[in-house]
């Protein structure tokens, strides 16, 4: 696999080794020893999958200690606009964002670290997203940032009155609102 780094420290793209021939393709989606070496070392223990429609913003979330998770995320059917949004007070890059087109097309996955809120927006018909996490589902833990906090500025390519939210994501504050935001110099993998 390939490694690409981005502007944000941590926040990296991944892009496999693919091998094609007149049967289809087959590649090696995830290795733990790879990742392990090329990205960082942490054990994944919980997958999850969504199916989404056009216009669908998921978004932007995290957990908070001691249940902050790590996701490594990628689509499989269709097209997603995928985001990582570093919430680390005290960050060089707090507040800023990397953004990457993840679909069934480029193979590709996004690692968001502890650390950042994640969410992304469904620019095809129908898509399939799939994540592991490296920390359980933890409810009391949720958390998350208004999608369309403008000091963000995040352009999700999709016109704004065709987004698709849930009713909490409508709810979510702005960064500088945000009730918990994480600590840059706080190693959230020591936990």
């Amino acid at each position: 696999m390939e490694v690409i780094k981005t502007d944000i420290e941590g926040v990296v793209i991944i892009e496999p080794r693919i091998f094609k021939d007149d049967r289809g393709y087959f590649y090696e989606s995830f290795s733990q020893r790879e990742f392990e070496e090329k990205v960082c070392k942490t054990v994944f223990v919980q997958d999850n999958q969504s199916k989404s429609c056009y216009g669908v913003l998921r978004g932007l979330h995290f957990q908070k200690p001691p249940y902050c998770q790590s996701k490594l995320v990628r689509c499989i059917k269709g097209t997603v606009l995928d985001v990582a949004v570093d919430i680390r007070k005290g960050s060089p890059t707090f507040g800023k964002y990397v953004a990457v087109e993840l679909s069934e097309e480029n193979h590709r996955q996004f690692f968001v670290p502890r650390g950042f809120a994640h969410g992304f927006a469904v620019l095809t018909p129908e898509a399939v997203f799939q994540y592991k996490c490296d920390n359980f589902y933890n409810k009391e833990s949720e958390g998350a940032i208004a999608w369309n906090d403008e000091s963000l500025g995040i352009d999700w390519k999709i016109d704004l009155e065709k987004i698709i939210l849930s009713e909490k994501d409508k709810l979510n504050k702005s960064i500088a609102e945000a009730d918990f935001l994480f600590d840059y110099n706080t190693d959230y993998y020591a936990e």
